[in-house]
């Protein structure tokens, strides 16, 4: 037990080794030698992240597109340190390198153009703070994943946690380009580190799969069996192709290799969101639920980030469509995989989730309200930044108000959205709520409370315990509640307390199980009160949706708003009760008086 937490231990580190650095990028962005080649050696940009040719050092070399990096000359074996670094910072796509880094390029010779060796400094890239806004929260977004994932191993250790672990270490949109600039600067060091990352991307291949057929409860179904054994030489297979698309950086052209390790990626999205859905009916309705937020996790997060490792680190968009992705949208593709893996945090770490559909709702708000930013700032946001001429060393405090700015945003948007979705659930509360303010007993506003609400919320169980001088007492059944079970709800005195107090209360499995309510489906997960300023008449306790999807914030806001229309009603029931009693008692005095 012991050494697998060290592992985990010391596997979080690099994890978070990997993505922490880049938050530096957001202060002071890294350099640039202005040209793209891909994993064949192939020159296809020679502006690169230069907003002009002339900014590009690679262009004010003489550098054009066409042109073909010699890599039988510009390779790591015989290892000679100086080419090695430029040949690794070279191939592959977007390069990020130190302020002020040098590399030397050998140039094969073209049908107008002779071989030739080429000096380049680096030049700091552009970064205007729309992009620093979106590598903003793409940090911050993957060292909550990884910290979600290393807190579900720590807790609940099991192949399961485990799986989604190394899946995260390598899918989470935090990026790790100061870190591997940094270690250009000992090339061994990075070639190392480059193997590691292979064997990490596939152990989260694997990693991911293997989650997927355990998930949400850990158990591994017998039919599962062989096909988990079978991904072991599957990972071995894909770690040695992973690496032979490494194989520029000594000598060979891997730009086909390296598309195709990256599109695999799509093959075990496909595969995970298959597995899911073969494996939904085997499930409980509870566990399903949970499942199909990891579902929608795996057919949108994955191949969001492998779409914008496609753009970074090869030449497929533009070669086959003309298409470059910009640096920011790339960050939004990120964060995408980055929130939908803490969907699939959510549904490991709670017992019951909400319907997929109300946080996919906001996901999608949220990169509506990115995306179109994105596009509308991506030619002009340099020119707002020359106007707002802040140092830069402000804009880490840019980038928060940024992040705060957009979360509010959100915030608003997703309650208009809300709001607009649950129209039917709030005429639904007004006319409870008029009903229960009608009703003629006691009884009839215990019923609204209990079968009304399970009917129209759709609830597996519902029922009322009323207030009494031995405590709350169950008078009638209700959905999901029988004669076999509890009269008296028995709660801890901290929860009685609460209750008492007006204060609503989800119920776990624990508490459930010594209150002696239901099981399974109709365990009551919320009670809420029927509570005034000065007293609480009832509680009714309700279960999930009969989907098994929990109560979610919307419903569990007009179960309080009902809770209060009533104890009005029942505060009139009593006060009509009083006044009832006291005109017989002045009836009865006055009837002695006169026979006196």
């Amino acid at each position: 037990m012991m050494t697998k937490r060290a592992l985990l231990v010391v596997l979080l580190i690099w994890a978070l080794m990997m993505i922490v650095p880049d938050l530096m990028r957001v202060v002071r962005p890294l350099a640039a030698f202005g040209f793209y080649a891909n994993n064949n050696g192939l020159i296809y940009d020679v502006t690169g992240p230069f907003d002009e040719e002339k900014d590009s050092p690679a262009w004010r070399a003489g550098i054009r597109p066409g042109d073909q990096l010699d890599l039988t000359r510009m390779r790591c074996f015989p290892y000679e340190a100086h080419i090695c670094a430029s040949t690794i910072a070279s191939v592959g796509g977007n390069l990020y390198v130190t302020l002020g880094r040098t590399a030397t390029l050998y140039l094969a010779a073209t049908e107008d153009r002779p071989a030739r060796q080429v000096f380049l400094t680096a030049a700091q890239r552009p970064a205007n703070f729309f992009v620093r806004g979106v590598l903003f929260l793409d940090q911050i977004a993957g060292i909550a994943v990884v910290l979600a994932a290393a807190w579900l191993v720590w807790t609940r250790p099991g192949p399961m946690s485990w799986g989604f672990f190394l899946y995260v270490i390598w899918f989470n949109p935090g990026q790790g380009f100061e870190f591997y600039a940094l270690l250009q600067r000992w090339p061994r060091l990075l070639l190392l580190q480059d193997v590691l990352g292979c064997l990490s991307q596939a152990a989260g291949y694997t990693g991911l799969l293997v989650f997927v057929m355990r998930a949400p409860t850990g158990v591994l179904q017998p039919e599962w069996a062989r096909v988990e054994r079978a991904l072991h030489p599957v990972t071995v297979i894909v770690a040695a192709a992973l690496m032979g698309s490494y194989a520029s950086a000594f000598g060979f052209g891997t730009e086909t290799l390296t598309r195709a390790t990256i599109l695999f990626g799509l093959i075990v999205s496909f595969c995970a969101v298959l597995i899911l859905i073969l494996r939904r009916k085997s499930l409980t309705p509870k566990d399903n639920q949970r499942l199909r937020w990891v579902m929608w996790g795996s057919l949108i997060g994955l191949p969001a980030f492998v779409i914008a490792d496609l753009s970074e680190y090869t030449t497929v968009f533009s070669s086959s469509w003309g298409i470059e992705l910009p640096e920011d949208i790339a960050g939004l593709l990120y964060l995408v995989n980055g929130i939908l893996s803490l969907f699939v945090f959510e549904a490991l770490r709670r017992p019951r989730v909400v319907n997929v559909a109300i946080p996919l709702r906001r996901v999608t708000i949220l990169a509506l309200m990115m995306s179109v930013p994105a596009v509308l700032l991506h030619h002009e946001a340099e020119r707002i930044q020359e106007l707002l001429d802040i140092p830069k060393s402000a804009w880490l405090l840019v980038g928060a108000l940024v992040v705060f700015l957009i979360g509010r945003l959100h915030e608003g948007a997703a309650e208009l959205v809300d709001d607009f979705f649950n129209r039917d659930l709030d005429r639904a509360e007004r006319q409870l709520g008029e009903e229960i303010l009608r009703a003629k007993d006691t009884a009839a506003i215990d019923r609204l409370l209990s079968q009304h609400v399970a009917r129209v919320l759709k609830l597996s169980s519902a029922t009322t315990f009323r207030h009494t001088e031995m405590g709350f007492r169950r008078l009638e059944n209700g959905p999901g509640w029988d004669d076999t079970a509890t009269r008296e709800l028995k709660l801890g005195n901290e929860d009685t307390a609460a209750l008492l107090k007006g204060s609503s209360l989800k119920l776990n499995d624990a508490a459930a199980g010594r209150a002696g309510l239901p099981l399974d489906i109709e365990m009551p997960i919320l009670a809420v009160p029927a509570a005034s300023r000065a007293h609480c008449y009832a509680v009714a306790l309700y279960g999930p949706h009969v989907s098994g999807t929990a109560i979610d914030r919307y419903e569990h806001d007009v179960l309080i708003s009902l809770g209060r229309h009533a104890a009005d009603a029942y505060a009139r029931l009593e006060a009509d009760q009083l006044r009832k009693e006291v005109a017989m008692l002045q009836m009865q005095i006055r009837e002695r008086g006169a026979l006196a």
